[in-house]
């Protein structure tokens, strides 16, 4: 009979319960995932008992005053609070989300948090982003143009033009899309991903850009674009409200449009 073993550190067990004070009477459990590369031990989930009358209305207030007034170990990602930067991305309630953007009041029973699924953890709820950024590099997101611009002007656009990126250039690369996709947990090492995809299809369809071949021959890929499956997931899940897999597809049918 085979036996399969789970690796290192990757079985999750019960953690600490922080009761609440006192007197609270309208207390809500959030269980978080904790790990920390500093010792030998596998991860856990706390149990926080918080005073919702004491925090602001999302998620992300939740984890602010467990860090600054219950405990001061916990560590996560945060920055603008205003759904902007994507810092605050994480799996909260089996969604990847912005816990800045996540109303405690939307989710029934004990909140539980995860860090972004099926990517390698810094610690606790801190995932490490080094190759999801260095996929992004490689699709060089910038402005490629051999003519130059105007000396004494901004390269235009009809308002025709512009309209074609919108719902791309929203995209703030907080990647709940790409980890949210069974096709780039099963590929991640060659799969480009929604979140770098979806950068791509922004660049290709920008009237300035004169590299649009280039930027197709990139991806003539099996996997770099063709690993995508259409489950939607990315779509489904993004907090901007983007749709990463229309994107995607779009890519694909200009891939075709050029062998026709």
């Amino acid at each position: 009979m085979v036996e399969f073993r789970l690796p290192k550190n990757s079985t999750v067990g019960k953690g600490r319960i922080f009761t609440a004070t006192p007197g609270a009477s309208n207390v809500k459990n959030f269980r978080i995932y904790r790990w920390s590369p500093d010792d030998d031990r596998n991860p856990v989930v706390d149990t926080y008992e918080i005073d919702l009358d004491k925090i602001g209305p999302m998620v992300l207030d939740a984890l602010i005053h467990i860090k600054n007034d219950v405990d001061s170990t916990l560590t996560f990602r945060r920055s603008c609070r205003e759904g902007i930067c994507g810092s605050c991305a994480m799996n909260i309630a089996g969604e990847n989300t912005l816990a800045c953007l996540k109303p405690i009041r939307d989710i029934e029973g004990d909140i539980a948090i995860y860090p972004l699924p099926h990517m390698p953890v810094i610690k606790d709820l801190v995932p490490d982003l080094d190759g999801a950024y260095a996929q992004l590099r490689s699709i060089e997101p910038w402005l490629k143009s051999d003519t130059l611009p105007p000396p004494d002007s901004e390269r235009r656009q009809s308002i025709e033009e512009r309209a074609e990126l919108d719902g791309m250039w929203e995209c703030i690369l907080c990647f709940c899309c790409s980890t949210s996709c069974p096709s780039y947990w099963w590929n991640g090492d060659r799969y480009l991903g929604p979140a770098t995809l979806l950068a791509a299809y922004r660049w290709i369809a920008d009237s300035r850009d004169e590299h649009t071949g280039d930027r197709l021959d990139a991806l003539e890929d099996p996997l770099k674009l063709y690993a995508c499956r259409t489950i939607m997931n990315c779509t489904q899940t993004c907090p901007k409200g983007l749709n990463p897999a229309k994107a995607i597809g779009r890519i694909k049918e200009l891939q075709l449009e050029r062998k026709a």
